[in-house]
């Protein structure tokens, strides 16, 4: 089954979201923003969320992280927990 790692940030907010990837596309640090930014508890870790398998997360989100590039910023990807900007770093 295709696996993958990823970091990420969720905010409620596309305008937000749209935000915080123009800091980040301009040279600021994802793991500080996801520390400081992101309402998700993986946040305490930089925003990394480990290794998944494809399926494991929300449809939307899982589709952007297995079909997106790898070391991109992905997003703003809504989905029913809020907006997410999303890196993948591995993926096979």
């Amino acid at each position: 089954m295709p696996s993958a790692t990823a970091r990420h940030i969720l905010v409620a907010t596309e305008e937000e979201c749209l935000e915080l990837k123009e800091e980040i596309e301009a040279g600021a640090d994802f793991a500080r923003i996801a520390l400081n930014r992101s309402s998700c508890p993986s946040r305490m870790q930089g925003g990394d969320l480990g290794t998944f398998a494809r399926g494991q997360m929300v449809k939307e989100f899982d589709e952007a992280v297995f079909t997106g590039e790898l070391n991109t910023l992905l997003g703003p990807v809504r989905t029913m927990f809020g907006y997410h900007l999303i890196e993948v770093t591995k993926r096979w």
